[in-house]
């Protein structure tokens, strides 16, 4: 049977998606220094001496059928800016979550997120045929919850004690979701979004 995701190229007006690979390491490590992102306790940014094995981990997942990890490239500097992925992938319900995404400072609150998300689920939905594309991040990240809600997705609830973080405490994870019925409005919804911002 043929693997149900494989490396792909996804590029927009300003960004470019690139199959992950430990050549990124390097690259990855400076634009995490863009605002010290691993500082941010609830986020999944790699530590600068991390970077290896958080690379080394994703293409694990990917060997596996589970994950598709993107270092995701600004078109108009061609730097590596940051990263996101598929994971939780789960071929035979053709659900997949999109995470683990994370972008350098001078880069957030701009059309960047945006972009990467609709070609994230333009794939997923138009290429990959998925019903639902998860979307999880902390109970304490605020900002991911509200960026992830303004994407089109919903709520489906919190899971409580998901997981233990490092340092032992227990983690609460609040689960979104977009479904195959609602693309075409989330579709739309993220265009209009974009073409404002390049109107301004």
């Amino acid at each position: 049977m043929q693997e149900w995701l494989q490396d792909v190229v996804l590029e927009s007006e300003t960004v470019r998606l690139e199959p992950l690979r430990a050549e990124h390491e390097e690259a990855l490590r400076y634009a995490a220094q863009d605002g010290e992102l691993w500082r941010l306790w609830f986020t999944s940014v790699p530590a600068p001496e991390n970077t290896e094995a958080y690379i080394a981990t994703a293409l694990r997942d990917r060997s596996l059928g589970l994950a598709l990890p993107f270092a995701v490239v600004h078109k108009p500097t061609q730097q590596v800016i940051g990263c996101t992925r598929y994971c939780n992938a789960v071929s035979q319900h053709r659900r997949v979550e999109i995470g683990y995404t994370w972008y350098a400072a001078s880069h957030q609150r701009s059309a960047v997120n945006t972009e990467c998300k609709l070609l994230l689920l333009r794939h997923a939905f138009e290429s990959l045929q998925t019903i639902a594309v998860e979307f999880r991040t902390h109970w304490y990240n605020q900002a991911s919850r509200h960026a992830i809600a303004r994407l089109g997705a919903k709520q489906d609830g919190v899971l409580r004690n998901h997981s233990i973080e490092p340092d032992g405490a227990y983690r609460d994870t609040v689960v979104f979701s977009i479904l195959e019925s609602e693309w075409p409005s989330v579709k739309k919804s993220l265009a209009f979004r974009l073409a404002r911002h390049r109107q301004d």
